[in-house]
Order: structure tokens, then sequence, then C-alpha cells
């Protein structure tokens, strides 16, 4: 796991459930420990289209942030590119979930 010394910032996470008929709907906001890396990059999203991400959030494994949720760390809201679950199966490495935001 990520040790707890690097999870520096927090971030508020409203979980997507999907689009009504006025717009996205949001679960209730979850509040985690994370790392945030602000760096423009190019990603692809689960569509597999070329986007632009500024900020990239690093969490505890286990931390659930689906696609199109909103994210508000450092004072900026931001939506989820996409969510990666990075388990080393075991081996000694620093299993954490990574999320790309725009």
């Amino acid at each position: 796991m990520l040790p707890d010394w690097l999870l520096r910032h927090q971030a508020q996470i409203e979980p997507f459930l999907g689009d009504g008929a006025y717009g996205p709907l949001y679960g209730p906001p979850v509040t985690e420990q994370c790392l945030v890396d602000d760096e423009r990059r190019l990603v692809r999203d689960a569509q597999g289209a070329e986007t632009v991400s500024d900020t990239t959030i690093f969490f505890r494994p286990g931390v659930r942030c689906p696609e199109g949720s909103r994210v508000t760390v450092n004072g900026r809201v931001t939506t989820v590119i996409a969510s990666y679950s990075r388990d080393g199966g075991g081996l000694p490495t620093p299993d954490h979930v990574e999320v790309v935001c725009r």
C-alpha cells in the first residue's frame, strides 16, 4: 500500500450513479486521504478516446471512484476520466487506486 505519509491531501468523491432527466446523478460525498499530482498528460478514457488529464489522484486500495464521478480536491472540482486499480498481486509494490481527472 501507499505509505500514510504520502497521503497529504483530501479529496471529496461524489460517485457517478448515472444520468437523470436533468443531468448526471451523484451519490453522497465521501472524503478520502490521497496524493495529488497536477500534471497535464494525454490519457485514454473508457471508450478509448484520447483526452487531456490535468490531475492524477492516488488513493488507498479499495477506494471506489467510477468514471464520471465528481471529485473536489485543492478547492477544484474535477471529473473522473478513468480509474485504475494498481495491485501487485502480492509483490512488494505500492498498491493503490490511480484516478485521472479533467
